[in-house]
């Protein structure tokens, strides 16, 4: 069993005591979910950098990564420096996240904010628009084909981005459906934990072209983004280069200035 399989079983139990405790109905009445969604995919078109940059706490195979600043000191600092979205961990237990964070980042910025989270229930779509998420993640590996068109359509149904992780070229295939705006490769190998762009490389010409093609994991410099934009990328995840800094906002910003250049 590996980190993935671990975290869906606990992500399950959550999710059914969640589902007890906050009926649908209390979710649906946040103040949040009326409002319209700011779209992900389309500013990523337009951008020339791409940047999609996160608010990570710790993670389980880095540990602390940074516990000082605060999630809206991070999301102002983000939004200051030019980045096209913001993604928001709001697992617990193995991120030290929370839907709190979610909450905290939307009262401050403006950005797209991308709901970080292991999606396996409709339940959860339904919490990310309560708490002011415009974009979700549903990643391939831990879902079947029915499942990506189920949770894909009520995404776009509450008029949330959705963004499909894959990993490999099988996950790819079982995965492509047009309730998806973006396509993300990440570039960690889920079972040796081994990062290398060479996965994004090697997907680029598997995905259709009115995807948005969006590199994840192991991007830390300005030249494996350059090299990834002639492969069709349009946008970036990066996590732990900024978090890991004493101040993340200044970090994205220094970075995308010099990726403009």
């Amino acid at each position: 069993m590996n980190i993935l399989d671990k975290i869906v079983i606990d992500k399950r139990k959550e999710v059914d005591l969640k589902k007890r405790l906050i009926p649908v109905s209390q979710l649906e009445a946040s103040v949040l979910f009326e409002r319209p969604c700011n779209s992900l995919a389309t500013l990523l078109k337009t951008s020339k950098t791409g940047i999609i940059a996160e608010h990570k706490r710790r993670s389980p195979s880095k540990s602390v990564i940074n516990q000082k600043v605060s999630v809206a000191e991070v999301a102002e600092g983000y939004s200051n420096a030019g980045v096209c979205g913001m993604s928001v961990l709001t697992d617990g237990k193995y991120f030290g996240g929370s839907l709190d964070d979610l909450l905290l980042a939307r009262a401050s910025v403006n950005t797209p904010l991308l709901r970080k989270e292991f999606i396996i229930d409709e339940y959860q779509l339904i919490e990310a628009k309560a708490h002011g998420a415009d974009v979700i993640l549903l990643i391939a590996a831990i879902l079947n084909r029915n499942e990506i068109s189920t949770l894909s359509k009520l995404a776009k149904d509450l008029g949330l981005d959705v963004l499909l992780e894959v990993h490999n070229e099988e996950e790819l295939h079982k995965s492509i459906m047009p309730t998806l705006d973006m396509l993300g490769v990440n570039n960690r190998n889920l079972k040796t934990f081994d990062v290398t762009i060479e996965t994004s490389k090697k997907l680029s010409a598997l995905i259709p072209d009115e995807f948005v093609k969006v590199s994840e994991s192991g991007i830390s410099a300005i030249e494996p983004i350059k090299e990834l934009q002639e492969y069709g990328y349009q946008g970036f995840l990066i996590g732990e280069n900024f978090m890991k800094t004493e101040n993340p906002g200044q970090s994205a910003y220094e970075f995308i200035k010099a990726l403009e250049k």
